[in-house]
């Protein structure tokens, strides 16, 4: 081979080498901004991520867009609860997309898996409205669950991704110190909390009530995804009155007029709250989703 010729050759691999990435940044599909969040946290800029919904979203009935499909196409990590909560359009999309490398294994991780869950049913029944087979799925709603899913959440990310473990490690090592040290802060601060009554919309709030050690004594639905009757509300609004209730809850994507009517005819507060990331001005990120609600439940408290 001439000279020459063999220096271009050399040049031109050189130039290749020099201008091809040398690492692809993992994509992650998160299905709720919760575990959005949780993804920055531990992972930051060495991912590339999407998010499918907002917390002013019913995250039971996503709508399967092509938009949609195409986010899920092209991810190498699915981040979302599981426990049926992502049953009517999750399977869809994977499906629709042809994307093998989500639809189980190492590509798939469910948070809600990684914990244990409450309100699992001992027998399902249609009657008894739309209960989940796993569990009640909104886990994100008690933080010592979220802790336990995003210490799986970096193994994970550090299997899939070892290029970059010692990054998930390290940054995982410091998100577990600042959430520890928030939950000493919050459990002190929620201690007013203990013990009080609540009315809840749609029985979602089980792990937030859980954690604070708080009573659901009433919902809007009487059961899961089922209308109330006229006789469900005339007894609520007996319970409510009866029961020294500290608030009636709803959830940030929530129809307020449920209730707004309580709450004028028992004269217990309605209050709204963030649910997910982003479901208030101050829920920026999973800190923030937890100050937010309990400043909110203590203003009532007072």
């Amino acid at each position: 081979m001439k000279p020459n010729i063999a220096s271009a050759l050399l040049l031109a691999v050189a130039f290749a080498a020099a201008s091809a990435p040398a690492h692809a940044k993992l994509k992650v599909f998160a299905c709720e901004p919760e575990w959005g969040s949780l993804v920055a946290e531990l992972a930051g800029d060495k991912v590339d991520l999407d998010v499918a919904t907002t917390a002013l979203q019913d995250v039971h009935v996503i709508e399967a867009k092509p938009s949609l499909i195409a986010k899920v196409r092209s991810a190498d990590l699915a981040v979302c609860t599981g426990a049926g909560l992502e049953v009517g359009w999750l399977p869809q999309l994977v499906r629709q997309s042809g994307n093998t490398r989500i639809a189980s294994g190492p590509g798939s991780f469910m948070a809600a898996a990684q914990v244990k869950t409450l309100e699992k049913p001992t027998a399902l029944d249609r009657a008894n409205g739309d209960v989940h087979p796993d569990g009640n799925p909104h886990v994100q709603m008690d933080p010592r669950r979220v802790l336990i899913v995003a210490r799986r959440l970096g193994e994970r990310l550090a299997e899939l991704d070892p290029a970059n473990a010692a990054t998930y490690k390290a940054r995982g090592a410091d998100f577990e110190q600042r959430w520890l040290a928030a939950m000493a802060k919050w459990k002190n601060e929620a201690a007013p909390l203990r013990g009080r009554n609540v009315v809840v919309h749609h029985i979602s709030w089980v792990y937030l009530l859980d954690w604070l050690g708080m009573k659901q004594i009433g919902a809007l639905e009487p059961k899961p995804g089922v209308p109330p009757t006229a006789a469900h509300m005339s007894q609520l609004v007996a319970t409510t009155k009866s029961s020294d209730t500290l608030a009636i809850i709803r959830a940030a994507y929530q129809d307020p007029k449920p209730a707004d009517w309580l709450s004028q005819r028992t004269g217990v507060p309605a209050v709204t709250l963030p649910f997910s990331v982003g479901g208030d001005a101050q829920s920026k990120d999973l800190f923030g989703l937890f100050d937010s609600t309990l400043a909110k439940l203590l203003a009532v408290a007072k």
